[in-house]
């Protein structure tokens, strides 16, 4: 692992569940889009795609035949390696059986974790009771399938670290720092430095990565870089490549993200060493 220690994991969350065409034309929505967009971030960098599909009026949802058809199109790509982590949300007020039906039929090698209950965007519940998070958590195990433990706050960690200590979730582990979201924690260093805190003293020693909706954006690669975290990017958290300025692609992020870690002295992990990292299979 000390050969990795210089090495920086880049996922790219190329859709999410709220942009749409009319946030930024260039966002990708349906299957094909998304396949090639994260082929493209693959060639770019990218080491981990972060997939969520949407219907086919472009709404959030969690529709396994999209999935099914994102995952095909991205996977007949026989040279690329990119690891995949679906979604379990994929938006709000879902049904808990369409959510978790996506990893667990087409078994990626991972699958988002979002280990806590908020107010999302001062709009309406998202909502991860304690019931569902038990049984999605035997579910990955069953399926083989790593948790990528996303946390909007420092409260999400230590729902975490009560998980661990039941052995419900079992490591290594992996989380992501979700930061500027309305109803969750600010996107800023004083912020990510806190979480960085609250983690080594509830999952010592475990890998961990993060990015900063908005404004926030920039400060928080930067910081994470810097503090030897992974780094997300993408279209799910910014539409915006810089204030005022649209986004041309997934894969102009991608760019930047690079150059920055590599004018840190580190240099962007390749899929391979990204499993090494994270122990995958």
């Amino acid at each position: 692992m000390s050969d990795l220690k210089n090495k920086r994991i880049i996922t790219v969350a190329t859709t999410g569940a709220w942009p749409t065409k009319e946030n930024n034309p260039n966002v990708p929505l349906q299957p094909a889009e998304i396949a090639e967009e994260v082929y493209s971030c693959w060639k770019a960098g990218a080491a981990i795609a972060h997939i969520h599909c949407r219907d086919d009026a472009g709404k959030a949802a969690m529709i396994y035949e999209k999935f099914e058809e994102t995952i095909g199109l991205i996977r007949a790509h026989k040279d690329c390696d990119i690891i995949l982590n679906i979604t379990t949300s994929g938006g709000v007020n879902l049904k808990e059986a369409d959510r978790v039906r996506p990893f667990y039929q087409l078994k990626p090698e991972m699958a988002s974790y979002d280990c806590g209950t908020m107010n999302w965007a001062h709009a309406t519940i998202f909502e991860n009771n304690p019931a569902f998070l038990e049984k999605l958590a035997g579910m990955m195990r069953e399926v083989n399938v790593k948790p990528e433990i996303e946390v909007f706050d420092p409260g999400m960690i230590y729902n975490a670290g009560y998980y661990i200590k039941k052995g419900i979730l079992t490591g290594p582990f992996h989380f992501q720092f979700c930061m500027g979201v309305a109803g969750g924690i600010g996107a800023s260093t004083k912020n990510l430095v806190f979480m960085k805190s609250v983690l080594d003293e509830v999952a010592p020693g475990s890998t961990w990565s993060a990015f900063g909706v908005g404004a926030g954006a920039m400060e928080i690669l930067y910081a994470t870089i810097a503090m030897g975290g992974h780094v997300r990017v993408g279209m799910e958290d910014n539409v915006l490549y810089k204030k005022g300025v649209l986004a041309e692609s997934n894969m102009q992020f991608l760019a930047r993200a690079v150059r920055l870690i590599e004018e840190f002295g580190c240099e962007a992990a390749t899929p391979a060493q990204a499993r090494e990292i994270l122990g995958l299979r």
